[in-house]
Order: C-alpha cells, then sequence, then structure tokens
C-alpha cells in the first residue's frame, strides 16, 4: 500500500485550488459584465425591459445554483450540445452571479436621494448624464463593500461544480480521500484552503463597509 505524506495529500490540494481560484475568478468577472448589464435593464424606463431583468433576476436567485449546473451540463447535452465540464461550470456560475450583482448594484443605485436625480435633471442633463455623472459614482462607493462580500459566496459556490465533473478543489478531495483513506485529513485541509481563501474577501469587505460608514457620519 502507497504511503501518502501530508505534503503529498497538500500539494495535490493546492493543484487544485489554482482552478478554483480561476473558476472564480471568470464567475466574478463574467458575473460582473452581465450583471451590469441585468441592472440598467432592471432600472430602464421601459417596463418591457425591466420586466425581462427582474423575471431573469428571479429566476436565477430562485433556484438552486446545483440545479443550473446540473442543467447547463445534463441539459445541453441532451439537447446534442455536448459542452466540457468547465464550460458549463463557467456558463452557470456567470448568469448566476450576475443576478445578485444586478440586485446588489440595483440597490445601491436606488439608495441615492431621489433629490440627486431632480437637481441634475434640472441641470438639463439626461438620464445617461444623470446616471454618469451624479448616480453611479455615488452609488459605486455604497456597493463596493456588498460586492466583496459576495465575492466569498462565488469562491464557495465553485465547490458545486464537483457534480458535473469539473474538478476544483472539493472534487480534488474526494479524489484524494479515494487514493488515501484519510477524509479527516483531506476534507480539514480542504475546510483550511477555503477558508484562506474567503477569509481576506470577508475581512476586505467589512473593513470597507466600516470606512463607508465613517466617511457617512462624517459628512
Amino acid at each position: 500500500m502507497i504511503e501518502f505524506t501530508l505534503w503529498d495529500i497538500l500539494r495535490n490540494l493546492l493543484l487544485a485550488t489554482r482552478w478554483t481560484i480561476l473558476l472564480s475568478l471568470v464567475s466574478f468577472i463574467g458575473g460582473g459584465i452581465v450583471g451590469l448589464i441585468v441592472m440598467f435593464m432592471r432600472i430602464s424606463a421601459n417596463r418591457a425591459v425591466a420586466t425581462a431583468a427582474r423575471a431573469y433576476i428571479e429566476l436565477f436567485q430562485g433556484t438552486p445554483l446545483l440545479m443550473q449546473l446540473f442543467l447547463a451540463f445534463f441539459g445541453l447535452a441532451l439537447m446534442g450540445m455536448t459542452v466540457p465540464a468547465w464550460l458549463a461550470a463557467g456558463l452557470a456560475l456567470i448568469l448566476w452571479t450576475a443576478s445578485f450583482l444586478a440586485e446588489i448594484w440595483r440597490g445601491c443605485v436606488e439608495a441615492i436621494a431621489k433629490g440627486q436625480w431632480e437637481a441634475s435633471a434640472s441641470l438639463g442633463m439626461g438620464r445617461i448624464q444623470q446616471l454618469r455623472y451624479v448616480i453611479l459614482p455615488q452609488a459605486l462607493r455604497i456597493a463596493i463593500p456588498p460586492t466583496v462580500g459576495f465575492s466569498v459566496q462565488v469562491v464557495k459556490g465553485t465547490a458545486l461544480t464537483s457534480i458535473i465533473g469539473f474538478v476544483e478543489l472539493t472534487k480534488a478531495g474526494t479524489a484524494v480521500t479515494n487514493a488515501t483513506f484519510q477524509p479527516f485529513t483531506v476534507y480539514g485541509l480542504v475546510a483550511l484552503i477555503y477558508f484562506a481563501l474567503c477569509w481576506p474577501l470577508s475581512k476586505t469587505s467589512q473593513v470597507l463597509e466600516r470606512k463607508l460608514n465613517v466617511a457617512h457620519h462624517n459628512h
């Protein structure tokens, strides 16, 4: 029987951690781009556009990410579209992430006092100019803490991609456990790695939120 040292186990897990980090970045950046589009649709004066955006958000927030991953991989395969696990995982996580970021950012835009809209309108600004020069710069400051905080959920969400065979940290943990028969050691290390990834993001979110509150009170 092959003996596995702690370093052997950790090395294999760290190799898979690279894929967890990469998938998290792709999901967050891609979700941010899609989420920004959906947010603008959501606050659109066109009722049909706003309704379509709301339906998208409710669909992806109201159904389990696990089911979305399953449909992205197996559902597309049933339709004759065979996609690799990494592509299905990235697509599902981008769409899921976008639905939450769109709502976070919409809430931040709507948190800006109505007087700001009225004041900028009195200066002859159109809606796009109002957003660009007055509303969005203020909303951005409010949005940073919850956006960074949500990135923790994105990192943890990557663990579910193991269901479709994507070899990220959790899937690697299962494979290493099957080879070493040391589940407590392996999953203990998996938990520590996830903590090492998520804790700095969580703390950053808290620090930014405190700074934002201090700045708000000073004003």
